[in-house]
């Protein structure tokens, strides 16, 4: 995180910004082409392995790392969805769009639908008067105490970790994205159909050759995996601790995207599969940047580098920041709250 902006001229904002970094938001064919041969290969490959090893009875000790490993697959071809949905995967919209439903037909992640929802979260995110859509559910102390026993226990039972790693990735691919909201089209319903369809002639196939049984054991694993793993990501880069929110009337996209976006850096391998987003905030100032140029962008970046980066060992204190506290201006854990003195009996 930064104080300020870096230490950027006064001067400085978004809009600037965001045009001296340009050149990195276009796409390289050549980069492109290879990430979808090193995602979809080794994802397809994997399945082949496991419905092989599944068949034959292999020991879970022997399945369950090839399990984690394509998880791992499934998380890096949501990346490559998510860069089709600001379209800067390939020069072409329609290209980003056609291999977006790809990619979201093999994360059950309706495209059109989710790149709405992404795409409202990139102008809302750190504005506390704009939550509800693509976001960490988040509240503030105040509305924490003015809500019913049983609003705080549904909040305080959504935010802890069992369930929005546990049963939050599952909730949400196979429940939450397979149905339409009120501020769906009817752009996110013919994608929200589509990949419905395919992914039950996926089903029916799977039940007529490998089995039903079979495609669970392999397919439930890997999404409750790679879902803990993209849910986590997604916390971490809006929930951390120096984290800026605001409200509308105040909101700065400058603040937001070096303040209100994390630079989570992690492990060679684990940024590889990632698509480098743990580098966040490069990605909030310029949506438009691949992910393979996000590294260069804040390496030859300064002012991006003035951004603290988070460790996987820090990031674990967001475990405990619950709640926005306005007047403090930080995010809080429930055991720090003092009840008011109108909630005491």
């Amino acid at each position: 995180m930064v104080e300020d902006t870096g230490g950027a001229p006064e001067e400085l904002t978004i809009n600037s910004l965001r045009k001296s970094l340009s050149q990195y938001g276009k796409p390289d064919l050549r980069k492109t082409i290879i990430q979808i041969i090193t995602s979809f290969t080794p994802y397809i490959a994997l399945w082949v392995i496991l419905v092989y090893m599944v068949d034959q009875k292999y020991p879970l000790m022997v399945i369950f790392p090839l399990i984690v490993i394509a998880s791992l697959f499934m998380g890096r071809i949501f990346i490559l969805l998510h860069d089709c949905s600001h379209n800067s995967f390939f020069e072409s919209r329609q290209a980003n769009r056609n291999l977006g439903y790809v990619a979201g037909i093999l994360t059950f992640t309706p495209f059109t639908y989710w790149q709405y929802n992404h795409l409202v979260h990139h102008g809302t995110y750190a504005d506390l008067d704009k939550r509800g859509v693509g976001d960490i559910w988040t509240i503030t102390v105040e509305e924490y105490w003015a809500a019913s026993k049983m609003e705080r226990f549904s909040y305080r039972f959504y935010r802890h970790p069992l369930v929005f790693l546990g049963i939050g990735p599952g909730y949400t691919f196979l429940i939450t994205q397979r149905y339409l909201h009120q501020w769906n089209g009817k752009n996110e319903r013919f994608s929200m159909e589509f990949t419905n369809l395919i992914i039950l002639l996926i089903v029916l196939t799977a039940t007529l050759t490998i089995g039903l049984k079979t495609y669970l054991l392999i397919q439930v694993p890997i999404m409750l995996i790679g879902g803990a793993l993209g849910v986590w990501l997604f916390y971490v880069q809006h929930q951390f601790d120096g984290v800026y929110w605001s409200r509308h009337a105040d909101w700065d996209p400058l603040k937001a995207a070096f303040r209100g976006s994390s630079y989570y850096k992690l492990p060679k391998i684990l940024q590889w599969f990632t698509g480098s987003i743990g580098l966040h905030h490069v990605h909030h100032v310029l949506p438009k940047i691949p992910n393979y140029k996000l590294q260069q962008c804040y390496d030859e970046t300064p002012i991006m580098q003035t951004v603290k980066p988070i460790t996987i060992r820090k990031s674990l204190k967001s475990f405990s920041l619950n709640l926005w506290d306005e007047k403090e201006e930080k995010l809080v854990s429930f055991k720090s709250l003092k009840q008011p003195a109108s909630q005491n009996s």
